[in-house]
């Protein structure tokens, strides 16, 4: 004799399911309070399990309970699973959430729907249609976001919105008597858990991948400034000179180093001394290009990788930032800290270039703006950077870039000359 599974059957096991699923969602969510999404989508297992009891209580409550609110309260659980993954791209919450709820609720108020129960299931497989929809949308892939599971995730949810769409056009088109209706919705209930559970699986599977991009960016990343560090330095570089077809051509190495950084960290304290890196990360991240890379040497070195197609660029790039570090004291405290940099900038052939002679090459060039005062930039350029590892620059060697101040003093002067 076959098994009848009923409609009190299924719902019975979609709340064990789904008292199971919050349980552990809510573990998730103690284990990483960063994570609100976990709270939400437990919440929306808890409200379904609680919507799907109340329904399979019918009989025992009031009708109004076990079938106006009761599913509407399991529509509800739909509304919290969206919330969740917006919440989990930090995207604004949209009140279209709560469209499964409202469309049952509207519905279920007429009377013809009301006073049926076959007319109640097609009203309910539509507005879980129109819910599941919505979750597709919801794990969409946004800007930026490229994970695999993200796909996959959003065409299960959208088989389980044909899914609730097709049970409900089939209600309507057999019309079953009330007794194959309870049946048929009990093998609907299992077949819509099932999904579900297939659903909870791809989204284990995003959330592994997110992890692991995010511990990725945090082992690339220094804690202090939140540029790259060196280990992040060293990857981008590779980015930069994999494609020698890439233009431009020339790739500049712009290295940086506080001027006198321990005597602010031995008058200021050493948490002056941080908010001075962070800053000149600040300013300095701002103006380095996007094709480029910037970050954390170590200590207070900084270097920016940076495609130029001639040497005036990067002399640019190396003043404007030392410009725009040095021009206002620094607020720490209550104390007002004055602090500069120099720059040393070497640059070299795309399709020659290495990072030991590269990075080597500026560090020289800094070493030669120490000499010449600090706060100034020296360069190497392609000619000097080439013959570096064989023949050691003079200590005094590199070219000295004329400060922004200098080229507005000169042009001051030509003016004056030229009214003469």
């Amino acid at each position: 004799m076959p098994i009848v599974l009923n409609m009190t059957t299924g719902l019975t096991i979609w709340c064990s399911e789904a008292i199971t699923l919050a349980t552990v969602l809510l573990l998730a969510w103690r284990h990483d309070r960063q994570s609100p999404a976990y709270l939400m989508w437990a919440l929306g297992f808890s409200v379904s399990a609680i919507g799907f009891a109340m329904v399979a209580a019918r009989g025992i409550i009031p009708d109004i309970w076990s079938i106006q609110i009761g599913n509407a309260i399991a529509l509800l659980g739909e509304s919290a699973w969206i919330a969740g993954f917006r919440w989990m791209d930090r995207r604004r919450l949209e009140w279209s959430a709560l469209l499964p709820p409202a469309i049952w609720l509207v519905g279920v108020s007429l009377p013809w729907v009301s006073d049926n129960f076959v007319n109640r299931v097609i009203l309910y497989d539509l507005a879980s249609a129109v819910g599941a929809t919505l979750l597709a949308f919801a794990v969409h892939p946004g800007e930026g976001r490229r994970e695999p599971a993200r796909g996959q995730l959003g065409v299960v949810f959208m088989a389980l919105a044909c899914f609730c769409f097709l049970s409900g056009v089939s209600m309507s088109l057999l019309r079953p008597t009330m007794e194959e209706a309870l049946i048929y919705r009990g093998y609907a209930a299992l077949g819509y858990a099932l999904i579900i559970i297939v659903a909870i699986v791809l989204n284990g599977k995003l959330l592994m991948e997110r992890s692991e991009r995010r511990w990725r960016a945090i082992s690339i990343t220094d804690t202090l400034t939140g540029v790259l560090n060196r280990r992040g330095l060293q990857e981008n570089y590779e980015i930069l000179v994999s494609d020698k077809q890439r233009q431009p051509q020339m790739l500049a190495a712009l290295l940086f180093d506080l001027d006198h950084f321990k005597s602010i960290n031995d008058r200021h304290g050493h948490q002056t001394g941080d908010i001075v890196l962070t800053e000149f990360a600040r300013i300095a991240r701002q103006f380095v290009p996007r094709n480029g890379a910037f970050g954390r040497m170590g200590g207070e070195e900084f270097v920016a990788f940076v495609p130029i197609d001639d040497q005036a660029q990067a002399e640019a790039l190396a003043e404007t930032i030392r410009a725009d570090f040095c021009r206002v004291p620094l607020l720490a405290g209550p104390s007002l800290v004055s602090a500069t940099v120099s720059v040393g900038l070497a640059m070299m052939p795309r399709d020659t270039v290495s990072w030991d002679r590269l990075v080597s090459s500026a560090d020289r060039a800094l070493y030669a703006a120490k000499r010449a005062g600090r706060n100034c930039t020296i360069v190497f350029n392609e000619t000097e950077t080439a013959k570096a590892a064989d023949t050691p620059p003079e200590t005094d060697g590199g070219e000295l870039v004329p400060t922004i101040e200098d080229q507005i003093h000169a042009l001051r002067r030509l003016g004056k000359l030229a009214g003469m």
